[in-house]
């Protein structure tokens, strides 16, 4: 019957180690062994080396050695940098002073980090005072006065940065928050924004596309600082070109794609006080141009940050007095924040960063000591190499 005579099936084999068509059966799994060759079978030579206390302490006592000399270096390259760190967050909660001839100073919160020669002077503490103008523009209408001493000439370059604390840059939704395409000059819709990585801001109530969208763009920092002014020195200014690195201009356009549909965009909801809306063509910003955007859009990636604001490249910040007005419209305090003004030098090595130098020392001493005692261990107690009376199963 059929039921019982079934044909065998392509592949099985006779007793003989023969398949059906007479040729040699293959054993199972062998069409996955690698070809016999020196690569694929690991055979290649390689070297192999015996860690022994001949070869392993040598080579931590000279890593040790190196990295010590490495180690002070970078520490005296950041000891050459002053930094002075003004704490202004408070300002908006200080008594509006009456008049600009008579502005109520308070103490404020601050940190001066010199460098090593100005480190036994005397430092006078900054003060800050709070003023309030109806009549300026809306902008400038809240005022912050900062006093502050400058206790030795800063050679240039002199720098100036904003600093922010509890401000998370690195959040995902936050980084993928803008629209390419958009920010170098081509037409984007409103319903093609509306699918884009900027939602929930990348068109308004009424389903005009926003420019630029996203949360970056409209988070941007729009505190602004004056140049120091002192009675004792000349004015001392800062430039805003040269903040950014030069290949970030190449991710913007001078002109905006919707130059020709000025009733399809509107302005981001935080950008109202410097643009209220976009009523020509010339009234929409040249992001190209822009450095102060460009250096926020290059997203931080801790909390506590710092970004350039301004820098003086030809002219040395004499010793004295001086005060700097900070027109305040960038809330921080909402989500327990802190907002700073920084003014600092460079070095070779570049801003104030002790702890890279002190982390090489620290790793200097930790191999120094680790070639120590095993120097130590292996004298008072040596262990011959290869001792098979010291494995486990032959004790």
């Amino acid at each position: 019957m059929p039921l019982f005579n079934r044909s065998k099936k392509r592949g099985d084999s006779s007793d003989n180690g023969q398949d059906q068509d007479g040729g040699r059966k293959k054993e199972k799994g062998s069409w996955r062994k690698p070809a016999n060759t020196a690569f694929k079978q690991q055979r290649l030579k390689a070297w192999q080396p015996i860690l022994t206390p001949k070869t392993v302490l040598p080579t931590l006592f000279i890593i040790g050695i190196i990295f010590a000399p490495i180690g002070g270096l970078l520490v005296w390259g950041s000891s050459l940098v002053s930094e002075m760190t003004f704490d202004y967050t408070t300002c908006w909660n200080q008594s509006v002073s009456t008049s600009l001839t008579n502005l109520t100073f308070t103490s404020m919160p601050y940190t001066y980090n010199l460098r090593s020669s100005d480190s036994g002077k005397t430092i006078t503490p900054p003060t800050f005072a709070y003023y309030y103008n109806d009549l300026a523009p809306e902008d400038q209408k809240h005022s912050c006065y900062i006093d502050f001493t400058v206790v030795s000439d800063l050679a240039a370059p002199v720098f100036q940065y904003y600093k922010l604390t509890n401000f998370y840059q690195n959040n995902r939704r936050y980084v993928q928050s803008l629209d390419t395409s958009q920010l170098q000059g081509s037409y984007v819709s409103p319903s093609t924004l509306s699918s884009s990585n900027c939602n929930p801001l990348s068109t308004n109530a009424d389903g005009k596309a926003i420019y630029p969208c996203g949360l970056i763009a409209n988070s941007v920092f729009n505190d602004t600082f004056s140049g120091f002014t002192s009675s004792d020195n000349p004015n001392y200014d800062f430039s805003q070109s040269g903040i950014a690195w030069p290949g970030e201009a190449k991710k913007y356009s001078a002109t905006s794609g919707y130059t020709n549909n000025l009733d399809e965009v509107v302005p981001p909801p935080n950008w109202v006080l410097r643009y209220p809306s976009y009523s020509n063509a010339s009234s929409i910003p040249n992001l190209q141009e822009d450095e102060h955007f460009q250096n926020w859009m290059r997203t931080a990636g801790l909390p506590t940050f710092t970004k350039l604001y301004g820098r003086n490249d030809t002219a040395t910040l004499p010793a004295g007095q001086y005060q700097v007005l900070v027109y305040m419209n960038y809330p921080v305090q909402g989500y327990k924040g802190t907002k700073s003004l920084v003014i600092s030098t460079v070095s070779w090595i570049g801003g104030k960063n002790p702890f890279l130098g002190w982390a090489y020392v620290a790793a200097s001493c930790v191999f120094v000591f680790l070639a120590l005692a095993g120097t130590i261990r292996h004298l008072l107690k040596p262990r011959r190499l290869g001792d098979m009376t010291l494995l486990s199963w032959n004790r």
